[in-house]
């Protein structure tokens, strides 16, 4: 099933920065189709009734209990959506895919060990393996007969993967590799069946293996207890001169790096989806409680300072939302063109997850970050009742907290967003430098204040360009300034990190507003338009604390009062009554019930 909209304008990775996209050609929820959408409430009901009744005895570690859900889930092919049909999958699209990652993220643990599985646990095997591999494995992993986990953190290598200690040798007769050493944190391992462990072979060529379970000299700690997550099984693995069969090496001796990273690529954007799932679900219950919860002889839900929290959480999970699935159509569609040019299956996928790594790694960020607010706030509204293990939003609240360390820290996805951006302007991937002396040259002009452009959406069209040339500015100078130093200067690194996070998301939002407004009308869109208005408005202030930061951490004297009004002017806001916006999306939250948009 092709979801692609328009692959003619389709951005390359990072050239959101220097180029506008079509309202057109940006796929949006509300473009899902019949297909999609059933698959998703399929998944929605799956949580509904065979996993939310069960979150309690889940956290206890019951005895085969995930499993049990896991087989549950492989049954409705949840397990295997996006793995091709001839390995046992469905082969849906990654759109679906995402969706499907969505959908079951309010299920607490089990959406942990669910991603786990389909995600680090399989994919290095699907995209990596021997076709003899696949063969072996994925027809298992896609139906939950066999279940996966991903081996490789270790206590002294964590966001520094390969300085991992574990080694490997190849046995005098050259038919197995000698494995020693030690993993943690691996999800799913006490009952997964088979891992993907990275060692060093002779100490030296970072390699992945496969490695099934009941290997003699493979042996798994006790469960970790955890703050959050209780369900989730996590122990470390131990290896004594465990004896792996060499036909089990996956991927090429020394290459084991272009696998790890690769991977986290594609988890870290299905890692966002699991977090917008949670937030909406979480929202949900919020809902809920502030409707039901009196004080004061009313609903809580009546109060302004209620409905501004309710509001905010709302706003910015649709922000969040409309990224994600940006993104993953242009994954999607460069999937198609890959696949289209000659590629093979793995090297599509992989390739189109590449090209779109700047944006996987702001997703990470952004959609660990918007749980995080939203599980907070949960318990805010719940008051005293959201300290109390009885109610959901404290265990959702718990659970929520490590997406901001799996999958590459929040810190070190925000270094990667810049590094990996100039790398491929380096390349000759984009270009920066042309637009980023643009921008230079205009703060040498005088200003423009004017807005002669009466078209729809103008101020906010405007809005986001200059975001862009704020981004260029601050990140130009540092990069003039400092040259090889600002790698080191990784504050001034984050700060123009948060720029453009920032930027994508408001763009993302505008630009499907646009859509939504073309194809339904003013009155029809309005209450998308408050939010769009808010999200903009505050994302502008944003946008500037961070870029005086990094300003104001590598210029001084002229130089840095010229940026300094620059980024200003940049990120200039006409006046807009947040409150009354928040109000009336709140009012819609609070009338339905639930989030709706």
């Amino acid at each position: 099933m092709d979801t692609a909209v328009n692959s003619k304008a389709a951005l390359k990775g990072a050239e959101f920065l220097v180029k506008d996209a079509s309202p057109a050609d940006v796929f949006i929820p509300e473009d899902f189709s019949e297909e999609q959408l059933m698959i998703k409430e399929m998944a929605e009901t799956f949580i509904a009734r065979e996993v939310t009744p069960v979150l309690d005895r889940l956290d206890k570690l019951e005895e085969g209990l995930m499993p049990s859900l896991l087989d549950k889930a492989g049954e409705q092919g949840l397990l295997g959506a996006a793995f091709p049909e001839e390995l046992g999958g469905l082969g849906k699209d990654f759109i679906t895919a995402t969706l499907i990652n969505e959908a079951l993220g309010a299920g607490h643990s089990f959406s942990v060990a669910m991603a786990a599985h389909t995600g680090i646990g399989s994919l290095p095997i699907l995209y990596f393996g021997t076709e003899a591999q696949k063969q072996k494995y994925i027809p298992k992993l896609a139906s939950g007969e066999m279940k996966g986990a991903y081996a490789l953190t270790e206590p002294n290598s964590g966001s520094d993967a390969l300085s991992a200690k574990t080694t490997a040798k190849l046995s005098a007769d050259g038919k197995h590799y000698i494995l020693n050493g030690q993993k943690i944190w691996i999800t799913n391992s006490g009952f997964a069946d088979v891992f993907t462990v990275f060692a060093k072979v002779d100490g030296e060529q970072f390699t992945a293996f496969i490695v099934e379970k009941g290997t003699p000299g493979f042996t798994l700690g006790p469960e970790e207890h955890k703050m959050g997550i209780k369900g989730s099984s996590t122990r470390q693995i131990y290896f004594q001169d465990a004896e792996i069969p060499a036909e089990n090496v996956l991927g090429q001796i020394g290459k084991g790096h272009l696998i790890a990273f690769n991977i986290l690529n594609i988890g870290r954007l299905k890692l966002c989806a699991a977090a917008l799932g949670g937030a909406k679900g979480s929202l949900d219950i919020t809902i809920s409680y502030a409707k039901t919860r009196e004080q004061f002889k009313q609903p809580i839900a009546n109060f302004g300072a209620i409905k501004h929290k309710l509001a905010e959480m709302a706003i910015r999970i649709w922000a969040c939302e409309t990224a994600l699935y940006r993104t993953s159509q242009l994954i999607d569609q460069q999937e198609h063109e890959l696949l289209a040019a000659g590629k093979a299956f793995n090297e599509a996928l992989l390739g189109a997850a590449e090209e779109y790594a700047v944006e996987c790694a702001m997703l990470k960020v952004n959609g660990s970050e918007v749980l995080d607010f939203v599980v907070d706030e949960g318990v805010q509204i719940h008051g005293g009742n959201g300290f109390s293990d009885e109610y959901v939003i404290s265990k959702a609240y718990r659970d929520s907290r490590i997406n901001r360390i799996f999958e590459g820290t929040n810190e070190i996805n925000r270094l990667l967003t810049l590094d990996m951006t100039l790398k491929r302007a380096m390349k000759g991937k984009i270009d920066l430098m042309t637009p980023a002396m643009s921008v230079q040259k205009e703060l040498m002009s005088i200003p423009d204040f004017g807005n002669d452009d009466e078209s729809a959406f103008a101020a906010e069209k405007k809005l986001i360009a200059n975001m862009k040339k704020a981004i260029l500015l601050t990140a130009g100078a540092a990069a003039q300034k400092l040259m090889m130093k600002l790698e080191s200067e990784q504050e001034i690194l984050m700060n123009i990190a948060d720029m453009a996070i920032e930027t994508f998301v408001s763009e993302s939002a505008l630009l499907r507003l646009i859509k939504l407004t073309e194809q339904k009308g003013e009155s029809a869109t309005s209450l998308q338009a408050d939010m769009v208005r808010t999200y903009l408005n505050d994302a502008a202030d944003r946008v500037h604390k961070s870029g005086r930061d990094a300003i104001n951490g590598f210029a001084e004297g002229d130089e840095q009062r010229m940026m300094l009004l620059g980024l200003k002017r940049f990120t200039k806001t006409a006046p807009f009554n947040t409150k009354d916006a928040r109000r009336r999306i709140a009012d819609k939250l609070i009338s339905d019930g639930k989030y709706t948009f």
